[in-house]
């Protein structure tokens, strides 16, 4: 781990006086996460109204810059300024991203499968088609028990994925099946969320440090 990216951890921990439980899970969930987009893997999220919300907001974080520039890889760049005066463009204004898909975000699908299948199946049928083994699966849920979170879940270890965990209270079923539980001390719905923002916004930026710092 880079020190910039160490020092983004022990940072956020001291701003919100977390546990060093929580600080440590965080860094394995890094350490998961870096191994995962350093081998050609993808990350998935799933989460459930707010929390899909914030599988959004993460995404959005990690397609583009967040806190600092982030170079293209040069020989990607040299393929678009081959392209024309179009490639130039593009050459000049995209900017460096790590993978991550948010499940929440396939309307159409979601609709459909719930409606014709099991809805609590949904975000399970869609790691049975788009993951593999060496990608990674965030859950959100606050309580731990949401249901088509646990069968994500399980979907994502039959496919060879890792599986972590951010929730609260005593952590519910999820925190079993997760390989990593990054679980905040609270329990109302709304706190729970209130922790979970800076907890992912210092992974985003940990992740961000390390490759693109």
């Amino acid at each position: 781990m880079k020190t910039e990216t160490e020092k983004i951890l022990n940072d956020t921990f001291k701003k919100y006086c977390l546990s060093e439980s929580l600080k440590s899970a965080v860094e394995n969930a890094f350490k998961t996460l870096c191994v995962c987009f350093k081998s050609g893997g993808r990350f998935y999220l799933c989460g459930n109204g707010g929390s899909a919300a914030d599988c959004e907001h993460i995404v959005g974080e990690l397609l583009k810059s967040f806190r600092i520039k982030r170079a293209l890889p040069q020989e990607y760049v040299d393929a678009l300024l081959n392209l024309g005066e179009d490639g130039a463009i593009l050459a000049r204004d995209l900017e460096g991203g790590l993978p991550a898909v948010s499940l929440c975000s396939h309307t159409a699908f979601l609709t459909a499968f719930s409606n014709d299948k099991n809805p609590e199946a949904a975000f399970a049928q869609q790691l049975s088609a788009l993951g593999k083994l060496g990608d990674v699966l965030l859950a959100i849920s606050t309580s731990g028990n949401s249901r088509n979170c646990v069968l994500a879940a399980l979907a994502a270890k039959a496919k060879g994925m890792s599986v972590l965990f951010l929730g609260g209270g005593n952590g519910g079923r999820l925190k079993s099946v997760a390989d990593v539980a990054l679980i905040v001390p609270e329990t109302e719905t709304y706190a729970v969320q209130e922790l979970h923002l800076p907890i992912y916004h210092c992974l985003c930026a940990m992740l961000e440090s390390e490759f693109f710092g």
